[in-house]
């Protein structure tokens, strides 16, 4: 059995912890950058900023603290693997705007958590039993209510190359979660946080100068909104987020996350003056439904 299948109850409820505070912090990420864009930033611009600061705070408390040094193989590979893996999955979803609604994304790309449980359940990683298959079809049944179900909007023509992408980026992120919990099992997290953080602010560096859109000269506000993005919404989530995939593993961990949207929901309502609309009541409710059902008790040692 895997450690995360026969983990015990007190690093089950720590990784459930560190995984609803990482999507807590997520969730702010598309209200922020929305007020970043409202200002006339570019996109690219936006996010270059965001991992690049992230990556400078990082860095910076990694270097005033004494972590076991990582092999410059390993380094290279969390700068790769995890900076550009995190970056192409950003781009990709972000892609699919140009060509579908905002809600058909949300719903295509929280597809995710089937496809991480798919790929543990080949690999012979991690078991699907009934309590999982039961919260991840709470989970996706939550986010169905909350954004709706693409093909019954009878109204809506959806482009092939917005879904696309969408799967594609859900896909890529239901492989990049089990990379970053292999990649991740024998360093700590701060470290190769950084690295990672400095992988996608080197991607995001390169695609607005090619763009012609890279500049520095933002007002106060703006630069203001963007420390908040950089350390609320990325480096704190970004280190609980591992924190909490080493102690649940990627199948759970997927499934918590899925709370992320309606958290999203709850925040724009308070931040924006948006309702609170009753789907939106709902399909929160069948997800925090399923991240009980998930602590409702540990699983059996085969």
């Amino acid at each position: 059995m895997t450690r995360e299948a026969s983990g015990d109850a007190k690093t089950l409820t720590q990784g459930t912890v560190f995984t609803l505070l990482a999507a807590a912090g997520f969730a702010s990420v598309s209200v922020l950058t929305s007020l970043l864009i409202a200002r006339g930033i570019a996109l690219p611009t936006v996010l270059l900023w965001r991992y690049l600061i992230a990556a400078v705070v990082l860095t910076l408390w990694v270097g005033t603290h004494r972590y076991k040094r990582i092999p410059s193989n390993e380094m290279l590979r969390f700068v790769v693997l995890g900076g550009g893996g995190q970056a192409l999955v950003v781009f990709l979803a972000l892609s699919s705007l140009a060509y579908i609604p905002a809600a058909t994304l949300a719903f295509l790309f929280y597809t995710y958590p089937a496809w991480v449980a798919i790929a543990q359940l080949v690999r012979g990683v991690e078991r699907l039993d009934g309590r999982r298959a039961g919260a991840l079809a709470l989970s996706f049944g939550g986010i169905a209510v909350m954004v709706g179900v693409p093909a019954l909007a009878s109204n809506i023509s959806l482009d092939w190359r917005g879904v696309a992408f969408a799967i594609g980026a859900a896909i890529l992120y239901g492989a990049y979660i089990p990379m970053m919990r292999a990649l991740q099992r024998d360093h700590p997290v701060a470290p190769t946080s950084a690295y990672s953080k400095i992988g996608a602010a080197l991607v995001f560096l390169v695609l607005s100068v090619a763009q012609r859109e890279f500049t520095w000269r933002l007002g106060a506000d703006a630069w203001g909104i963007l420390a908040v993005l950089a350390i609320v919404s990325t480096v704190l989530p970004s280190v609980f987020f591992l924190m909490g995939l080493v102690r649940l593993g990627p199948v759970r961990t997927a499934i918590i996350s899925t709370i992320e949207p309606f958290l999203t929901a709850v925040l724009a309502a308070v931040a924006l003056g948006q309702g609170m609309t009753p789907p939106t009541l709902v399909g929160g409710a069948l997800i925090v439904s399923a991240v009980a059902l998930l602590q409702f008790r540990r699983d059996r040692v085969a």
